[in-house]
C-alpha cells in the first residue's frame, strides 16, 4: 500500500496526521503543498482536495481529506496500536476531546480566518492575538477539566485525542498563548515531547520546514 500525505509543515490538522502515521510505525511519502505561497488553492491540487484545505492521504490512487476521518481510516486498515478505546463510552469520550481541538478551537484560528481578520476586518495585530488567545483558551479550559489525572489523554497510551491535542499545544506556543492554567494539557505535552513518534512528526522535523539562515 503506497502512501502520500499532502501536507505543510506547520499546519496543525497535517500534524494530527503525521503522529497518528507514526504511531502505526507507517512509512509515507509528503507532497508540500505551501500555503504562504496559496498552492493550496491551484487547480491541480483542487482536483485532490476541492476545499483547497491540508492533510490529504492518497492511497494507491484514492484519496482521504480531513484529518479526523483520515485518522479513524488509519485506525480501522492499521489496528495495532490502537488509537480508540474499545468500549463505546471511552470512543465518545476520544472523539470529543478530538473535537473540541479540531471543531472548535482549531477552525478560529486557521490560515484563512486569521487571513480575513487582517486582509478583510483591518484587525490590529494586538487584536488577531487576543483573538488567538481567547478561543485557544475557551477550549484549552475545557479540555483541562476533561482530561485525566495522570497518563495520555485517555489511558496509558497516546491515542486520537493525543493526535490532535500536541499539535494544538505547539500551535498556542507558537502565538504564546498562556499554558500556565493548564497543568494537564502540559503534562501531556511532555510526554509527547519524549516520545519519539511525536518527534518525529514535530513540525521542525519535517523536510519542508525553514531552516535556519546559514
Amino acid at each position: 500500500m503506497q502512501l502520500r500525505l499532502h501536507g505543510y509543515w506547520r499546519s496543525t490538522a497535517a500534524y494530527r496526521v503525521r503522529i497518528a502515521l507514526a504511531l502505526k510505525g507507517l512509512d509515507v511519502e509528503q507532497a508540500t503543498i505551501d500555503l504562504r505561497k496559496a498552492e493550496q488553492g491551484a487547480a491541480g491540487y483542487r482536483a485532490i482536495q476541492p476545499q483547497g484545505l491540508v492533510p490529504a492521504l492518497e492511497v494507491d490512487g484514492r484519496v482521504l481529506i480531513q484529518s479526523l476521518p483520515i485518522i479513524e481510516w488509519l485506525d480501522e486498515v492499521f489496528p495495532q496500536p490502537p488509537l480508540l478505546p474499545r468500549d463505546p463510552f471511552g470512543r465518545a469520550h476520544v472523539r470529543a476531546l478530538a473535537a473540541i481541538v479540531a471543531s472548535d478551537m482549531h477552525p478560529l484560528n486557521n490560515l484563512r480566518v486569521l487571513k480575513r481578520l487582517r486582509e478583510d476586518l483591518h484587525a490590529s495585530e494586538p487584536a488577531v492575538t487576543a483573538w488567538i488567545s481567547e478561543w485557544s483558551t475557551r477550549g484549552f479550559v475545557a479540555l483541562e477539566a476533561l482530561l485525566p489525572a495522570r497518563g495520555w489523554s485517555f489511558g496509558d497510551q497516546p491515542g486520537l485525542a493525543d493526535c490532535c491535542l500536541i499539535p494544538q499545544v505547539y500551535s498556542a506556543q507558537r502565538f504564546d498563548v498562556d499554558l500556565t492554567p493548564f497543568p494537564k494539557v502540559r503534562r501531556i505535552a511532555a510526554l509527547a515531547s519524549e516520545h519519539p513518534a511525536f518527534r518525529l512528526a514535530h513540525p521542525d522535523r519535517q523536510p519542508d520546514a525553514d531552516r535556519p539562515a546559514s
